[in-house]
């Protein structure tokens, strides 16, 4: 991959990075604030409704954070070794607990009666996109591992 390739993709990473904490910081508290003003029956789910919607964006940014340093590998030409495999486990576990969160949002909004129906379709798409970029990440976790025998295999060889 071309270093100047690798240096957009870091810049945007940079760039999303800050966008998502502005986020946690101001747009998640500003938005469960006036939906709890807006719909008084579920008001309750202020707090609760803001540490979800920032912890959802903290596994945004930790998968952003090992595509960075997966990036770095790849500059280093060392993307096949084991110092790869850390930053996919760590990107796998944010995804499902992002799913989770999603899961939790809809268990706890259909308790309520509270749920639209194109609430009830997001959350069921997020959960579904959640399990899905699961799998994906577990099936290149295993081309990765298979590439990585394979390097070590041509290595010994030559």
């Amino acid at each position: 991959m071309q270093r100047t390739t690798i240096v957009v993709l870091k810049v945007l990473i940079a760039g999303l990075l800050a966008l998502l904490l502005v986020c946690q910081i101001f747009v998640v508290p500003a938005v469960a604030a006036q939906s709890a003003v807006r719909y008084s029956e579920i008001a309750y789910f202020e707090i609760p409704g803001a540490i979800v919607g920032i912890l959802f964006l903290v596994c945004v940014q930790v998968v952003l954070v090992c595509v960075w340093r997966l990036l770095s590998l790849v500059r280093e030409d060392s993307i096949f070794s084991d110092s790869a495999f850390p930053d996919v486990d760590v990107s796998l576990a944010a995804v499902v607990f992002a799913t989770f969160l999603v899961l939790i949002a809809l268990v706890a909004l259909s308790f309520t009666g509270f749920m639209t129906p194109s609430i009830t379709l997001l959350l069921l798409l997020g959960i579904v996109v959640g399990a899905g970029l699961s799998l994906l990440i577990v099936v290149l976790r295993g081309l990765l591992r298979k590439a990585s025998q394979l390097e070590a295999d041509l290595s010994e060889v030559v």
